[in-house]
C-alpha cells in the first residue's frame, strides 16, 4: 500500500508503526480519492475494533498529500512462510492458530466488519506467541454509504465463491478465506491453484470441488475432513455461519487428535442467531488487487 515506517510516540513514549501513502500527480483526481477513501477505510474500521488478536490503530491523518496511520508495531512474522510444503507447523498449531483468527473475526463480525482479504500474510504471528489480524485496508462498514457497489476487493487464491461472483458478502465469506488457509497451512498447498490465467482460478473458487486434503498429507487428523467440508462449502448458507463455530470445531479436532481419537469429531450446527454484516455487490465490476 505504501511506505511503512517505525515511529515513536513521544506523549506516551511507544514505538508505532506508520503506513505511509503517497499519492501520485499522475493519478486523476477520481483515482486519488479513490485511493484516499480505502486508506482511511483501513483506519475507521480496524480504529473500531478493540480485540487482543486485531492490531490496534492508534492515529489516522493527512499531511502534504501523505496519508497515514499509526499502528501498533508488531514483532514477529506472517503465517506465509509457514505454508510451503517444508516448513509448516504442526496440525495442532496450525489449527488453534486459525482458531484464534476465527474467534477475532466472530468479534469484528459482531461490529459489522468485514476483513475481506484473510490470507497467511495478513496473520501476524509474534514473537511472544501470539496472534494478530492485520490490514484491513479493504475491510468494510456494513452501514456505511462509502463502499462502491459492484466492487470486489481480495486476493484472488483465498476470494470465497460469492466474492468472486459480485454477490452479496458477509461475514462467511471471510470464513472460506480461512478455511482456504488452513487448507494451506496443513498441506502446504491451495485448494485452488488456478492454470494459465486469472480466469480459471476464479471457475474453479466458484465450481469446482477442492481436493482430498488427506491424499495430498495422509498425516491430517481425520476431523479436519468435516471442517473443510463445511469451511469450504460453495453456498454460503450451509457453510460456518460465525467464526466461533468454526473455533469451536478446530479446538474439538485438537483434542481428539491429542486424545488419539479417530477423530470423528462432530461439526458444530449454525448459531440460533447468526452474526453476519451483508454488504451489497450485486452487478460486479472484478478488480484484483494486488497482494503485497
Amino acid at each position: 500500500m505504501g511506505v511503512v515506517y517505525l515511529g515513536h510516540d513521544p506523549k506516551i513514549n511507544r514505538q508505532v508503526a506508520i503506513k505511509t501513502v503517497a499519492f501520485d500527480d499522475g493519478l486523476d483526481p477520481a483515482e486519488i480519492k479513490d485511493v484516499k477513501d480505502r486508506f482511511f477505510r483501513e483506519a475507521e474500521s480496524a480504529g473500531t475494533l478493540n480485540h487482543p488478536n486485531i492490531v490496534r490503530i492508534f492515529d489516522a491523518g493527512e499531511d502534504q498529500e501523505v496519508a497515514y496511520i499509526a499502528m501498533e508495531l508488531l514483532e514477529g512474522g506472517d503465517l506465509s512462510k509457514f505454508a510451503a510444503p517444508g516448513n509448516l507447523l504442526t496440525a495442532t498449531e496450525a489449527m488453534e492458530y486459525v482458531a484464534i483468527v476465527a474467534d477475532a473475526l466472530d468479534y469484528a463480525h459482531s461490529k459489522g466488519i468485514i476483513h475481506r482479504d484473510i490470507k497467511p500474510a495478513n496473520v501476524m504471528l509474534l514473537k511472544d506467541g501470539s496472534i494478530r489480524i492485520a490490514d484491513f485496508g479493504i475491510a468494510r462498514i456494513t452501514a456505511s454509504s462509502k463502499t462502491a457497489t459492484g466492487t470486489v476487493l481480495g486476493t484472488p487464491s483465498y476470494m470465497s465463491p460469492e466474492q468472486v461472483a459480485g454477490k452479496k458478502v458477509d461475514g462467511r465469506s471471510d470464513l472460506f478465506s480461512l478455511s482456504v488457509v488452513l487448507f494451506e497451512l496443513l498441506t502446504g498447498e491451495k485448494p485452488f491453484k488456478g492454470g494459465e490465467g486469472i480466469g480459471t482460478l476464479l471457475f474453479q473458487i466458484a465450481n469446482d470441488p477442492y481436493p482430498d486434503p488427506f491424499t495430498i498429507k495422509a498425516t491430517l487428523p481425520p476431523c479436519v475432513g468435516a471442517i473443510f467440508k463445511k469451511g469450504l462449502c460453495k453456498n454460503p448458507d450451509e457453510r460456518y455461519s460465525r467464526g466461533s463455530e468454526m473455533a469451536a470445531d478446530l479446538r474439538a479436532c485438537i483434542a481428539a487428535s491429542k486424545g488419539g481419537a479417530a477423530g470423528q469429531t462432530a461439526v458444530s450446527q449454525p448459531a440460533s442467531a447468526p452474526v453476519l454484516a451483508p454488504q451489497a455487490a450485486s452487478d460486479a465490476t472484478l478488480r484484483i488487487e494486488p497482494t503485497i
